[in-house]
């Protein structure tokens, strides 16, 4: 019964629509989520640096980029492996936290990337992390969450 859920979870994520939503399989359990965009997205920070988020990657322009493994709804993040050609971290993994801001227009949400050294995605997800969501402005490891809107 197990296989059988697993592959139905794979069929579903062929035929739905792959940008809107994710789906992963955990312990033989199929978990849909999804982030704080409607993806592709193309959306850019407080600091000008433009990102194209997709269900599958995350990309930091110029050149960094995060192969999405997963991600987690209720608790608001993603897991990550960088890839291969990253300048720093190359593959190794990331956690990515995210928080929707009410009253920044235009910022509509924001991002910290908690891990980004992990050797495993398991240490990346369930590993020490030092993020705050109650205050954004320091909640990312003593820095504040990059704030993100639509890129223009």
């Amino acid at each position: 019964m197990k296989y059988i859920l697993i592959v139905f979870c794979f069929l579903l994520a062929g035929f739905s629509y792959p940008f809107q939503q994710g789906r992963t399989v955990i312990n033989g359990t199929c978990v849909t989520d999804t982030i704080p965009v409607t993806m592709p997205a193309i959306v850019s920070d407080d600091y000008g640096i433009r990102y194209t988020i997709s269900d599958s990657l995350w990309i930091q322009h110029p050149s960094s980029r995060y192969h999405i493994l997963r991600w987690d709804k209720e608790k608001q993040y993603i897991i990550a492996k960088n890839d291969a050609q990253n300048k720093s971290d190359a593959g190794l993994y990331t956690r990515i936290d995210y928080m929707k801001f009410a009253g920044m227009e235009p910022y509509t949400w924001g991002f910290c990337l908690s891990v980004y050294n992990a050797v495993s995605d398991s240490i990346a997800e369930f590993g020490p992390n030092k993020t705050d969501r109650s205050n954004p402005r320091k909640g990312c490891n003593g820095f504040p969450f990059s704030r993100m809107k639509k890129s223009e």
